[in-house]
């Protein structure tokens, strides 16, 4: 029997490229689909220059993995973005770019890769939400309630299928120690931050069949934050 598939979005980022090289190292075939285009340490197939933004692309790349790979048994929506800004002195368009980034991306590939999970023995699927949309502070407003659209997206579309063999759940992380983050925050704290290696234990967790009972949860990975 092939080894199972896991289709893993924004994979080119810090946090994708640590949840590929755990899920490689813990025996799945790795499939990568990012808007960037590089390529990702460990994966076994990689998709780059992909807007899954647009339904049409998402279908496209889903289908690609599914004929070259044979299936595919979890989903891990990590593509996204973020933005700090104030109400009265940001720029209003980023609610909607937002939004995109972390919604409909999530959305798109979800949707797109449904009828192969549905498929698989247990399907999964692992979001990535936000602590900071649980109660936003200032300059937060458009990034979190992009990430609240995640937390909804996540409890809706769990129920939605909760009579199939896939389970639908979300990660909330604090701050993530990334090199960007410390570049624009500091380093006097990051030893409080989550590592992305941790963060990635807890997805491929969920991605496991070990979390069948698992579902419609949101689940804070806060570090010490």
């Amino acid at each position: 029997m092939s080894r199972p598939v896991i289709v893993i979005t924004g994979g080119h980022g810090a946090l994708g490229s640590a949840v590929a090289k755990a899920a490689g190292e813990a025996g799945w075939t790795v499939a990568v689909i990012d808007h960037a285009r590089q390529e990702t340490q460990g994966a076994d197939m990689t998709l780059s220059g992909v807007d899954l933004t647009e339904p049409g692309q998402a279908m496209q790349a889903m289908q690609a993995i599914a004929d070259q790979l044979g299936r595919i048994d979890a989903l891990l929506n990590i593509a996204g973005g973020f933005v700090w800004q104030t109400l009265e002195d940001g720029d209003p368009a980023a609610w909607g770019r937002m939004h995109a980034l972390n919604v409909t991306t999530a959305l798109n590939a979800s949707r797109a890769a449904l009828p192969w999970l549905k498929a698989a023995t247990e399907g999964r699927i692992v979001n990535v939400g936000a602590a900071g949309a649980q109660k936003a502070v200032a300059g937060m407003g458009a990034y979190a309630a992009s990430k609240a659209g995640v937390h909804r997206l996540t409890e809706s579309l769990a129920e939605e299928i909760k009579d199939t063999s896939v389970t639908v759940n979300a990660v909330l992380p604090s701050i993530i120690d990334t090199p960007a983050n410390r570049a624009d925050m500091g380093e006097e704290n990051a030893h409080k931050w989550v590592r992305p290696a941790d963060l990635a234990a807890v997805m491929l967790f969920l991605a496991s069949p070990a979390a069948r009972a698992v579902t419609g949860a949101l689940i804070p990975v806060t570090g010490r934050v």
